[in-house]
């Protein structure tokens, strides 16, 4: 018996060096030192050996449990030690590898013509103030000259939150609630986002608009007409073209659109103007006396001029845009341009 506890030893160890994974060092462990293992089951035949062996052969039962658990161990040990050394082996950091440089960031497009705008105007000496973006239906439409039957309070052209409630559809609200709180002269700017219900490749629920009012005794059609040429000449260049049109809006009367050369084809006609060759860019006119009297102005002292334009489409002419929705994708190929 003692023989062949020797030989199941020598047996283990031989088989030790081709168990390569903890799964199969602990299968070589079950095998033969686990409850039903090979070993335990030889100390269950101990009744065979006789009484003078009894004692050596317990003994060297438990040297032999012992001395093969211990190498099992040992390999176990060493497997995981060298998987670790593997890890890393190819998790090595390269010290002498340059840095990654932090990218730079880029204002956005509509930010620049924004912040581009306001400068021009700053030096007109207008001041840039805000409003909130959810507004009364006084502040957007009543306020504004906007009766309850008009178009632009219909659920197609204006999300409404409540039934007295909506998402202002411009800035103009900023210019009531201006001029509630001012005396004239007024002379203002509001930027901001606005939201009315269109999605294509010219529209978005949401965009930018800025708007700027100036009131104060004498003013005429001839201060609009000065001010956005040489603001237009600023952001297009000296030589670009305008031209003035008749309109309406409700807030103001006479009102104008204000056209410019087609950027992209120099008057010539694309498909980008229409054929025309002319480029809508933005509404404008002279304050609405129904305006001044809801907030208390006396049309019969003061008068004064508003405009408005959409920043998405200076934008677009000035950076040769073709689809409104690059702006809003936040693509870093695409802002990276600029």
């Amino acid at each position: 018996m003692l023989k062949t506890l020797d030989e199941l030893e020598n047996k283990v160890m031989l088989e030790l060096p081709g168990a390569t994974s903890e799964d199969a060092l602990n299968e070589l462990r079950t095998r033969y030192l686990g409850r039903k293992g090979v070993l335990t089951q030889m100390l269950r035949q101990i009744s065979a050996v006789t009484a003078e062996e009894r004692p050596l052969f317990g003994k060297r039962s438990n040297e032999i449990k012992e001395s093969l658990s211990l190498a099992i161990d040992e390999a176990l040990e060493k497997l995981k030690s060298s998987r670790k050394d593997d890890v890393l082996l190819k998790e090595t950091i390269d010290v002498t590898l340059p840095g990654r440089a932090v990218g730079i960031g880029h204002l956005h497009p509509v930010t620049r013509v924004s912040q581009e705008i306001c400068r021009i105007f700053a030096r007109m000496g207008f001041n840039v103030v805000e409003g909130p973006e959810v507004e009364t239906d006084y502040y957007n439409f009543e306020a504004l000259n906007i009766p309850k039957d008009h178009p632009a309070r219909d659920m197609q052209d204006t999300f409404y939150v409540e039934e007295n409630i909506v998402l202002r559809t411009h800035t103009s609200p900023v210019q009531i609630r201006t001029m509630e709180k001012m005396k004239p002269p007024v002379r203002i700017l509001s930027p901001g986002r606005v939201y009315r219900p269109d999605s294509d490749v010219s529209h978005t629920p949401m965009f930018h608009q800025i708007e700027g009012l100036m009131v104060d005794k004498g003013i005429t059609f001839g201060d609009l007409k000065g001010t956005l040429t040489y603001f237009l000449k600023q952001i297009f260049g000296a030589d670009i073209l305008l031209r003035f049109r008749p309109s309406f809006f409700p807030f103001t009367e006479p009102s104008a659109e204000v056209d410019i050369c087609c950027v992209i084809c120099q008057g010539k006609g694309c498909r980008v103007c229409g054929q025309s060759g002319w480029l809508e860019i933005l509404g404008s006119g002279m304050v609405d006396p129904a305006v001044f009297k809801n907030v208390g102005y006396d049309a019969e002292v003061y008068s004064g001029f508003a405009f408005g334009l959409g920043l998405e489409r200076i934008a677009m002419l000035k950076y040769g845009i073709t689809d409104i929705r690059l702006l809003f994708e936040n693509d870093i190929r695409f802002l990276k341009q600029f």
